[in-house]
């Protein structure tokens, strides 16, 4: 089968969307289709991957000019399928997408964002677009992201929840289950008495992740804590917001208590999760959250809030604990900080359950929709578009 996956945003710029394509096409690359990405974002050459480029010295993923370039490279590409990747805003999706549906191409759309807040605004954007009038099949990477898009689509419109995938043992073949050594932190640093619990972070740092959010919720739960047990915060992750990050923490006499590691490859984020205590997710519209995902299965205690998808495979006291709010992201911090057994029980339920989101039946779940794609392009009248 000829794949062609399209982005605004991906490799080497880091997040969910990016990880889940680049993820996706290996495996798919790997179990035989021919599968291309289309993208707007700049970066490297590579056989593969067709990206956009605009002469304009704007080299960013959000350009109108390669959004016109792709919606014309239609004409050139051939594909069984369409795979389309978007957020809110995603303008080269949208518009291939509507494209490729006019012309009678199997088109998959995949939202990986909560379009919570936003319902007039995507509900003018599809009154003008007619994304909701075309034979496009409509999935979600959770129950939780494909809520709102029911919604938004209107009745009779079938939205299919596709996970993003991970591969379990992969990320919990190495961790160690005997403890960590008295002496060292993740990062190497040497630690004077008894070793503080380790509570790893791997997020983009930007407004939406919330990152202060943390740093703040770490503060409090210290104070509850005490000087009898330490928390140290290792942030992997880099973004708009990290200068101004590591100034608060130096502000608030918390440079001892929490390191930031920048972008981190995918090799040294299994390392950071084996060497770590718990994992948090601040983050209040996460729609899948797949770093936390991926620490679940290296056996850590995922702490996150309830609003969003990781709800859909962390269950609070199974997998880890939700919360509802910040006041109770700190509670929960100081709570599991110093309940060694609750941190060893959800350690061992963690590195022994299996999760239900493993990468054989996303690809199934995945085909299937293409299928479906196809009978309903078969299905419909095509059209002409008018550019």
């Amino acid at each position: 089968m000829r794949i062609l996956h399209v982005t605004d945003f991906y490799l080497p710029r880091l997040g969910g969307i990016e990880m889940h394509v680049s993820d996706l096409t290996g495996r798919q690359r790997a179990a035989g289709h021919e599968v291309s990405v289309l993208t707007s974002s700049p970066g490297p050459d590579e056989p593969w991957v067709t990206r956009l480029r605009s002469t304009a010295r704007l080299k960013h993923a959000l350009h109108p000019a390669a959004t016109v370039k792709g919606v014309r490279s239609l004409i050139d590409l051939d594909a069984d399928v369409i795979h389309v990747h978007v957020g809110v805003l995603s303008p080269l999706g949208f518009f291939v997408a509507r494209a490729a549906a006019h012309r009678g191409i199997p088109t998959v759309v995949t939202v990986h964002s909560l379009w919570v807040g936003v319902r007039a605004l995507m509900k003018t954007f599809d009154a003008f677009g007619g994304w909701s009038r075309l034979p496009i099949v409509w999935t979600a990477v959770s129950d939780a992201a494909a809520q709102p898009l029911r919604g938004i689509l209107g009745p009779g419109h079938e939205v299919r929840v596709i996970p993003n995938g991970v591969d379990q043992a992969d990320w919990r073949a190495r961790r160690q289950t005997g403890g960590h050594p008295a002496s060292t932190l993740p990062d190497g640093k040497h630690v004077v008495g008894q070793r503080p619990v380790v509570v790893a972070a791997v997020m983009r740092l930007s407004q939406r992740k919330r990152p202060f959010a943390l740093l703040r919720a770490v503060r409090r739960a210290q104070h509850h804590l005490g000087t009898g047990q330490r928390i140290h915060l290792v942030v992997a992750g880099d973004g708009p917001w990290r200068t101004v990050l590591e100034a608060y923490a130096r502000l608030r006499g918390m440079s001892g208590a929490v390191t930031f590691r920048g972008r981190l490859a995918r090799d040294q984020v299994r390392e950071l999760l084996e060497s770590a205590d718990v994992f948090v997710a601040p983050a209040t519209r996460e729609s899948f959250g797949i770093a936390a995902l991926e620490a679940r299965c290296a056996g850590l205690p995922v702490l996150a809030m309830s609003s969003g998808g990781v709800r859909e495979f962390v269950r609070h006291e199974v997998e880890g604990l939700l919360c509802e709010d910040d006041d109770q992201l700190a509670a929960s911090l100081a709570r599991i900080t110093r309940d060694e057994a609750l941190r060893r029980r959800l350690h061992d339920h963690n590195l022994t359950a299996e999760t239900r989101v493993g990468w054989q039946g996303v690809l199934t779940m995945t085909e299937q929709a293409y299928e479906a794609a196809g009978a309903a392009a078969g299905a419909a009248s095509p059209s002409v578009e008018v550019a």
